[in-house]
């Protein structure tokens, strides 16, 4: 039997908190109303060097190897080997949220969603982070998108034709303008928020400071006198 959700999480270098998501998944997975075998887990690793890999396929998890260091060639890779109707998308750093896989399935069911996100928090609070949550919160409600568990059927994703794999941001707010144009063809709605938030990770704010999103782009610009050199850096040559 194919299972009913494939939960993709994109990797590289995730040894120390992957564990952590795998473990919410696993407990998610338990208090799912349903079949728990029917979620399936899939790591795209991304070029790993370190035992990413190892964990997920010690776990029995399925493993894609994705050699393209763009985010949205990660995702679209684990979602290539997803055998679920629904796709969902978290980020390795994350925590699920247990009744992840109940919310989902009501706002599936209800025929007035075409998928969404689950939401967000975080997982340390200071007065650094709520003023960065608020500016982020602010630029998501502009772009109608949001972090954490994102979901949709795998005919949608399909249809809208995956994330860009040649942008190295942003990837998620041009996925999600042509999931909410599929879904007005259909007279459906996406979803932002739910009663089941992710947790996000603060590693960011640990390694460079609660404050830094406020200035850390102008020093950075600065230092590289190119935005995509600073993207870069942020983002994927930060070494873990």
């Amino acid at each position: 039997m194919n299972p009913l959700y494939s939960i993709i999480i994109p990797a590289h270098n995730e040894e120390l908190l992957l564990p952590r998501i795998l473990d919410s998944i696993e407990v998610a997975r338990t208090q799912y109303r349903g079949d728990s075998d029917s979620i399936e887990v899939i790591v795209a690793d991304n070029v790993s060097t370190d035992t990413t890999a190892a964990l997920a396929q010690a776990r029995g998890y399925k493993v894609a190897t994705v050699k393209k260091r763009m985010i949205g060639a990660v995702r679209n890779g684990g979602a290539a080997i997803a055998e679920g109707q629904i796709l969902c998308f978290c980020d390795a750093d994350s925590i699920v949220h247990p009744e992840t896989f109940n919310i989902i399935e009501d706002l599936m069911n209800s025929g007035k969603i075409i998928g969404g996100a689950t939401g967000w928090v975080m997982e340390r609070n200071s007065m650094g982070i709520r003023a960065s949550m608020w500016l982020g919160s602010l630029l998501m409600w502009i772009a109608q998108m949001n972090p954490g568990v994102i979901f949709c059927s795998a005919d949608t994703f399909k249809a809208i034709n995956g994330y860009d794999e040649n942008m190295h941001c942003a990837e998620d707010e041009k996925f999600f303008r042509a999931f909410r144009k599929h879904g007005r063809k259909q007279g459906l709605k996406i979803v932002r928020w739910t009663e089941a938030p992710t947790t996000l990770s603060c590693r960011k704010m640990d390694k460079h400071g609660d404050w830094h999103m406020f200035w850390a782009p102008f020093t950075g610009l600065f230092k590289h006198r190119s935005l995509k050199k600073l993207i870069r850096e942020y983002w994927y040559d930060d070494a873990r």
